[in-house]
């Protein structure tokens, strides 16, 4: 509880006219003594007034509030908070509202100030902006409420409790992608297509006919039939994709207003949705991370919705990455062969992704997705003119060669690397995956 602007301006008036009676009665001049009476009066009926009205605050019901809030919010996206607020006062009552909203998501329009009308409900809102992907939970809601007679303001902590998540907004940041993407699907018909006869999955058995082979003979079959039964086989139906998701910290640098992993995370997520609209089936697997997740290819559009729920929360750590360890465990979980799509910030010091890439061409096909940082082109790029800026220049042409290096030997182990900005990322991966799924490489 707090004294209003209203006390606080009587008070101080009360108070300078007491001072200036007391500084002529000082200087010998006469002052009336029914003024001292009266000044001396007003100031304790405003005391006793100041006492009632605070225990008349005391005994106020809060009003109610209830808040309106989604149960997902986009990263970086604005969003609009209500609230709506009831009392049960006979008059009208004039209310500053603030809303305790956790950290890593930005406001506007807070405090706010309504004025709450008998017998109705107000609705008051505010702008929210998540900056951070996760979970948030708001636990309290801040009223200053007013005193019967305005002469103070009590502050009433109201226990709100409400939660919602925070999603990648790759749909924003790729929507025109997603809409091109679309239209390039349709245009170029590309779809899955059964060739009978050759492929790796058993489909039916039948009659053996002029131009097959004698190893699809099914023996057990012909000699139950009394004629030879061929085995047919198809094509498998549905091809797998598994990102390699680096949680570590070389995925910390940022560029614009995400960071380095927010981007490649995007990135996966739309090419899963073009994966998904051809019918192949998706996975990803953390390493890196605090809690490393592994999340099995299942294809259908309902696995998107899965890829979001099991990556919303998970953020870059300070950890190394251990590529290695990494590739031991998706061989461990991924039996099947699968087009395994490892995303991270390939540096200098690097060389244990070769002995990874190695143990995983066995059994995968693997696509290395770098992110160079933006800074590394532009400084190539600037002019030199001081010492300082040549040393720059320097370190990073090397940085630059060496990554080069690197890349160069990964293909030379059977493994694509791709080397682009961050904010080129998903539409790299888009076209390379496009590219093989046209000429049937995948």
């Amino acid at each position: 509880m707090k004294p209003s602007r209203l006390l606080l301006n009587w008070l101080a008036i009360l108070l300078a006219i007491g001072i200036v009676l007391g500084t002529l009665q000082a200087l010998d001049v006469e002052v009336p003594s029914s003024l001292l009476s009266i000044n001396w009066g007003l100031l304790l009926a405003l005391l006793a007034l100041s006492l009632l009205d605070a225990l008349r605050l005391k005994r106020l019901p809060s009003p109610r509030v209830q808040r309106q809030m989604p149960g997902s919010l986009a990263l970086g996206r604005w969003s609009e908070i209500r609230l709506e607020v009831e009392h049960d006062f006979d008059q009208p009552l004039t209310i500053q509202l603030f809303d305790h909203v956790p950290d890593g998501l930005s406001f506007e329009n807070l405090p706010l100030s309504t004025e709450l009308q008998p017998g109705q409900r107000s609705l008051i809102g505010y702008r929210l902006r998540p900056l951070k992907r996760g979970h948030f939970t708001f636990d309290t809601c801040e009223l200053n409420l007013p005193s019967p007679f305005g002469l103070w303001s009590g502050k009433r902590l109201l226990n709100l409790t409400d939660h919602t998540r925070v999603y990648p907004d790759f749909a924003r940041l790729y929507g025109g992608q997603l809409l091109a993407v679309d239209n390039w699907l349709s245009q170029l018909g590309v779809r899955q297509r059964q060739r009978r006869g050759q492929g790796m999955e058993f489909h039916q058995l039948r009659e053996f006919r002029e131009g097959d082979s004698l190893r699809q003979i099914d023996w057990k079959a012909t000699a139950r039939h009394r004629t030879p039964i061929a085995r047919e086989y198809e094509d498998e139906r549905d091809q797998q994709i598994i990102f390699m998701l680096d949680c570590g910290r070389n995925m910390r640098s940022q560029d614009g207003e995400l960071s380095h992993f927010d981007h490649a995370l995007n990135a996966c997520l739309l090419l899963s949705y073009v994966a998904l609209r051809q019918g192949d089936a998706v996975g990803l697997s953390t390493f890196a991370s605090d809690q490393p997740r592994f999340i099995a290819p299942v294809k259908g559009a309902g696995q998107l919705k899965v890829l979001l729920n099991g990556v919303y929360d998970v953020d870059s750590t300070q950890r190394a990455a251990d590529y290695l360890a990494a590739a031991t465990q998706l061989l461990i979980k991924q039996k099947r062969r699968a087009l395994v799509v490892l995303v991270t910030n390939l540096r200098d010091d690097d060389d244990e992704l070769l002995s990874a890439v190695r143990h995983l061409s066995r059994q995968h096909r693997v696509l290395i997705a770098s992110l160079c940082e933006v800074t590394s082109e532009t400084t190539r790029q600037t002019s030199v003119q001081t010492l300082q800026e040549t040393l720059s220049y320097c370190a990073t042409v090397d940085y630059l060669n060496t990554r080069a290096e690197l890349h160069e030997r990964l293909s030379t182990h059977g493994a694509l690397a791709v080397d682009v900005e961050p904010t080129r990322l998903g539409a790299a991966l888009v076209t390379r995956y496009m590219s093989w799924k046209r000429v049937g490489e995948f």
